[in-house]
């Protein structure tokens, strides 16, 4: 192989380990680009808001309604970054998630104007749920 097929070759793989890099950390934003999504359903009187939990957390930001009885459902499938780590200090949680299943969290009547937090056990990866 000569030197200038050598040096095309080099080059070709750096632009494609960069690009995967790239799109490995688009990944991480969760798709929702900072706008707050409506991720909740009533049933039986009770709020139930899904987040999915797997390279960070999805939606990011929630949007909810407060004065209501309110649970939280963290999906995981097939996770095992620190996303399965979840803390929420508003509602004294913490806890390792199953790496595949549904975990309910009890938030109780969420208060307008006050959000709720949570974060991967090493601060990586957040999600906030505003509650009007």
């Amino acid at each position: 192989m000569n030197k200038t097929a050598l040096s095309i070759l080099i080059a070709g793989l750096i632009v494609f380990t960069g690009l995967l890099f790239i799109g490995g950390s688009k990944k991480a934003n969760n798709g929702n680009g900072g706008q707050a999504v409506e991720n909740s359903e009533i049933r039986d009187g009770i709020q139930y808001i899904t987040i999915d939990a797997k390279g960070g957390y999805s939606p990011q930001i929630s949007n909810a309604k407060a004065g209501m009885p309110t649970k939280l459902i963290v999906k995981t499938n097939g996770t095992f970054d620190c996303s399965a780590s979840l803390v929420i200090r508003q509602a004294n949680f913490q806890k390792i998630l199953p790496q595949t299943g549904e975990t309910v969290i009890d938030i109780g009547v969420p208060i307008a104007g006050t959000p709720l937090s949570g974060l991967c056990g090493m601060g990586m990866y957040n999600f906030v749920i505003n509650f009007s």
